[in-house]
């Protein structure tokens, strides 16, 4: 799959951070780069082999973007560096409800971070002009733990039924 690249109006300084922080096209939107991995394995309580500890990206929302729904089957902590506020969809496997979390800088009356649970379907997008964050897995992000929305048409079904805008972004 190929991901479109920045949109023409991307804001100066989105340009200039996917620029200097090196950051390329992810495959369920915006742009990252993976900062660290742990050189540490441990064993993740169910059916998957050892992963590394933890792994950490850099990753940039610009405005007309956003981040697919997909799940990790481990916990990922949003961070939210610069920019936003940046909002977090999430709902846990079933799709009953659909929470939504606005992450805003420190100090502000937004909180600047936000665990998603391990296997809890999510979405994010940036409410300005771009919002970087930073996503820390444990155990570490693969991509064989990974999985779109978009491959799940019961799941997907439910989530249009409970908001066919928020399938969208699908």
């Amino acid at each position: 799959m190929t991901h479109p690249g920045p949109p023409p109006t991307l804001d100066p300084r989105a340009a200039t951070l996917i620029e200097q922080l090196g950051l390329a096209p992810h495959p369920e939107g915006g742009h990252y780069r993976e900062l660290f991995r742990s050189p540490s394995k441990v064993q993740p309580g169910d059916d998957r082999p050892a992963r590394n500890a933890l792994t950490t990206i850099y990753f940039l929302l610009p405005a007309g973007e956003h981040s697919r729904w997909h799940r990790v089957r481990s916990d990922e902590v949003w961070h939210l560096y610069e920019g936003g506020p940046i909002e977090l969809l999430l709902s846990p496997p079933g799709f009953a409800a659909v929470e939504r979390v606005l992450l805003g800088p420190p100090g502000s009356t937004l909180g600047p971070c936000h665990t998603v649970p391990a296997g809890w379907w999510q979405a994010a997008r940036p409410r300005g002009a771009y919002a970087l964050a930073g996503c820390t897995v444990a155990p570490g992000f693969e991509f064989a733990d990974f999985g779109f929305l978009r491959e799940s048409p019961e799941e997907l079904a439910r989530l249009r039924a409970l908001s066919p805008e928020l399938a969208r972004l699908a």
